[in-house]
């Protein structure tokens, strides 16, 4: 069965050639595009489900940032941080043309979506924020400087699939192998030795473990330039990451979000979940 997007690529201003997905949609489709964009240690694999759902209506992108997937890695790890990142997609749209758009951000992604928005004021039609915000808890970040960057491999995927249980199964307690296979698979590739390893680049560890990389400053500022954007922001009950504090935080800043709890889930919701997937289908019936 032919995949349901096109591999495609584009230069960053540093010379590396990124890539993203692009699912078309619907023949004739102009208004503006949704793009995913991913967490710190992921890749496009994560919106497969829910891009395809998205692409029966409007055109859906989703890149992979520097050192992810089949973006090339960067040799200057110092580049791997929100800041770049931004620059990075506003690239890819300056070159496909596109003006306005949706951003789908999980995690970093959503990091990413208030700093483009801060540095490129109305091109944001609508945002979801996923278990994210401009304010982070530290024991969220204490509990990924834990694992990112480590390097591990494995013999099976039901090797991997376990591995992930025991690093994520506060997340996700109601996981079973299955799916928990299929987040592997999602997380992790063949490498050419036949090991199964993360796709992405160890050195991007480097840059987060930094305070000012991993959390970088004045997000309430940058959170601002969504002041009136349509949003929604979805949480998982269970989140280390994303406190209620800071929900409520945010919706008093934007009166036009709106959120969702996603019940039984840490950080991340994979926005499969039928709550996640019915607010998102509300937020673009706006749009």
């Amino acid at each position: 069965m032919a995949n349901p997007y096109e591999d495609k690529s584009w230069t960053s201003a540093d010379g590396l050639s990124l890539h993203y997905r692009d699912y078309a949609g619907p023949d004739g489709y102009d208004g503006p595009p949704v793009v995913c964009l991913h967490g710190l240690t992921r890749n496009a694999r994560d919106f497969s489900r829910l891009a395809e759902h998205l692409s029966a209506s409007r055109r859906v992108i989703v890149p992979e940032m520097r050192g992810r997937g089949q973006s090339d890695y960067a040799p200057d790890p110092s580049t791997y941080h929100g800041g770049q990142y931004a620059d990075d997609v506003k690239r890819l749209l300056d070159e496909v043309g596109i003006d306005r758009f949706i951003s789908v951000g999980t995690s970093m992604g959503g990091l990413i979506t208030m700093i483009f928005a801060a540095a490129n004021p109305g091109r944001l039609a609508a945002v979801v924020m996923n278990d994210i915000g401009p304010e982070i808890n530290s024991a969220g970040i204490e509990r990924i400087n834990g694992y990112v960057g480590q390097g591990r491999s494995y013999p099976t995927w039901v090797h991997a699939a376990r591995s992930l249980c025991e690093v994520h199964s506060a997340a996700f307690p109601e996981f079973g192998l299955d799916q928990w296979l299929e987040m592997a698979k999602r997380t992790l590739v063949v490498s050419q030795n036949g090991r199964i390893s993360y796709d992405y680049d160890m050195a991007i560890a480097e840059p987060f473990k930094k305070a000012d990389n991993a959390a970088p400053p004045n997000l309430w500022l940058a959170f601002e330039a969504l002041r009136g954007v349509p949003m929604l922001l979805v949480r998982g009950e269970l989140s280390d990451l994303l406190t209620p504090e800071t929900v409520k935080q945010m919706a008093a800043r934007n009166p036009a979000m709106t959120s969702v709890t996603v019940p039984q889930v840490g950080h991340a919701p994979t926005l499969d979940e039928p709550k996640a997937r019915a607010a998102i289908d509300a937020l673009l019936a706006q749009v």
